[in-house]
């Protein structure tokens, strides 16, 4: 009788199988619009990302790695952490160099790289993506359907299809692109969880200052 109620136990509390490092299906490149960022957070943080001087538009949130359905976080990893200069050579497209340490200890560590490769992969899958530039015109905040955001996406890069860009809203802002990718860095479909578009006609874009 011991032995069957330690059984059924054990078959009502299964343990939670560890994220390994290295084992993922694919990435899903995250952009933030900045100033959207900014107005919703930054500012009341006092970001240097939302300086009027530093010019940000779309940067890099994250490369994530992905499951077909959920994703890996926080995995062990024997890496070693990324310094303080190389988070700070991030800045560039990430905003700030905290982003890019917080992005190293939730997602990276689960990519199997070293934090040097992660983020040289992180640029390289910025830098393949067409960023709109024709958000940086705007003059003043508008509103917009969150589909024009990613037409835009889909406009200046030619090979992207619509399964393969979600557009996520955040208190009625948009708030970021999502690609997916594989890990050669190619346009792919995304998973069923990731393929989640805002649904917004009159989300907030906000102008850049």
């Amino acid at each position: 009788m011991r032995r069957l109620f330690i059984l059924l136990c054990l078959l009502a509390s299964p343990v939670a199988a560890q994220d390994r490092a290295g084992t993922f299906d694919y990435y899903v490149l995250s952009l933030s619009w900045s100033a959207n960022w900014c107005a919703l957070e930054g500012d009341e943080r006092g970001s240097p990302q939302c300086d009027p001087s530093a010019d940000f538009g779309w940067i890099l949130h994250g490369l994530w790695p992905q499951y077909e359905r959920g994703y890996p976080a926080n995995c062990a990893s024997s890496e070693r952490a990324p310094s303080r200069s190389d988070t700070s050579a991030m800045a560039d497209i990430m905003g700030t160099s905290g982003l890019a340490w917080h992005q190293w200890r939730k997602h990276g560590v689960c990519s199997g790289l070293s934090s040097d490769d992660y983020f040289a992969l992180s640029r390289e899958a910025y830098g393949r993506i067409n960023r709109p530039a024709v958000f940086r015109d705007l003059t003043r905040d508008v509103t917009l359907p969150a589909s024009l955001i990613e037409e835009a996406f889909m406009r200046d890069n030619p090979a992207m299809q619509a399964d393969q860009i979600t557009i996520t809203c955040k208190s009625g802002h948009i708030q970021e692109a999502r690609i997916c990718l594989t890990r050669d860095l190619e346009l792919r479909t995304c998973g069923d969880d990731v393929i989640r578009d805002c649904a917004m006609t009159d989300a907030v874009f906000n102008a850049m200052r």
